[in-house]
């Protein structure tokens, strides 16, 4: 009897040991014996946008996932400055939106966290970061925005190239942001840098400079002056937020006819973050079709991924007038050409 209830015991402690080795990750295993991952519903996701639309855009993720979603609204350039005064401690778990230059000058001082997300092999190759560190969202293109009752009053007509903008009647009738602050202007500066030539393009922004009264701290900050009659002109990012004001105010947004700096709207992860793991999920749900095509309905743009189908309102973007840009001098160069801009055109 004694030997049989010492089989017994031997045979329960030998199962209770292959459990605890098993679930040594603290994993629980499903029926099929394989461990689970562990389940993110409930968790809170940090992000950091520069994004339209990011309401909806966030309920549609914890929809999803059950993951939650709390955020501060920050221009790509004061990210980075912040964390980079910070020390690099992540301000949270995930940036999303604003310009690639931002990205690449933080990847390059080691300020975020890799991942190779399945669904960025449908992302064009010039438009992610080869290592991981970022990915495209969506294309964000630079245009006009003028309010019609503004130039009727002042007897002005709507400029069509970047070149009508440097007539002299349109003095203080300009508004764009601070590229230092708004990763969208640093792309066009760098984008035309590159298109013109360093000598030609700085003589162009001393020009425009000009006409333009300050620069914004916020690249949304022109195109809501303009729509509220505060400017004849903004420069702006054509993106679905800024175009739809035209059925509420008299404003027409358009291209330039002589060339459309642009740039991917994009996102990342923040070394050290929190919540890495749903940072990581959203990254993946964000460029899944699914996840395009709900960020395309809540701001409309064109899109990263090529088979996902252009919101009604991008239907006519002219993408043979794209300027042919080299994204990597926009990290490289990131800082000289702000310090340029500041010496020649500070206010």
């Amino acid at each position: 009897m004694k030997r049989k209830i010492l089989a017994w015991m031997l045979i329960l402690v030998m199962a209770l040991s292959l459990t605890a080795c098993a679930n040594k990750s603290g994993e629980a295993a499903n029926n099929n014996g394989e461990p689970e991952k562990k389940s993110l519903e409930g968790t809170v996701l940090k992000v950091v946008a520069a994004y339209g639309g990011k309401e909806i855009i966030f309920e549609e993720f914890t929809k999803a996932t059950g993951v939650k979603v709390e955020f501060l609204d920050m221009s790509s350039g004061e990210v980075l400055a912040r964390v980079e005064a910070e020390g690099g401690k992540p301000m949270a778990d995930l940036w999303f939106g604003g310009g690639v230059d931002s990205f690449i000058a933080a990847k390059d001082k080691g300020l975020l966290e890799q991942h190779f997300s399945p669904e960025a092999k449908s992302i064009p190759d010039n438009c992610k970061d080869k290592d991981g560190y970022w990915n495209g969202i969506s294309y964000v293109l630079v245009g006009f925005m003028v309010n019609n009752d503004v130039l009727k009053e002042k007897g002005l007509e709507a400029p069509k190239t970047w070149a009508d903008l440097l007539d002299p009647k349109y003095k203080d009738e300009i508004l764009m942001a601070d590229p230092g602050i708004s990763g969208t202007n640093y792309a066009m500066v760098n984008g035309m840098l590159q298109d013109m030539g360093e000598e030609e393009g700085w003589k162009y922004f001393e020009a425009l400079g000009k006409n333009v009264p300050f620069f914004a701290k916020r690249g949304g900050e022109p195109p809501k002056k303009v729509a509220a009659g505060e400017a004849a002109i903004g420069i702006i990012p054509m993106s679905g937020e800024f175009i739809a004001m035209e059925d509420q105010f008299p404003v027409k947004t358009y291209y330039p006819e002589d060339g459309i700096p642009w740039v991917p709207a994009t996102m990342a992860i923040f070394k050290n973050a929190d919540n890495v793991d749903a940072a990581k999920v959203f990254v993946d749900w964000a460029l899944s079709v699914k996840g395009q095509e709900i960020i395309r309905d809540a701001d409309p743009r064109v899109m990263m991924r090529p088979e996902v189908a252009d919101h009604d309102m991008m239907k006519d973007v002219p993408m043979d007038k794209f300027l042919k840009v080299d994204f990597e001098l926009f990290g490289q160069q990131r800082d000289e050409i702000l310090k340029i801009w500041n010496e020649k055109l500070a206010k």
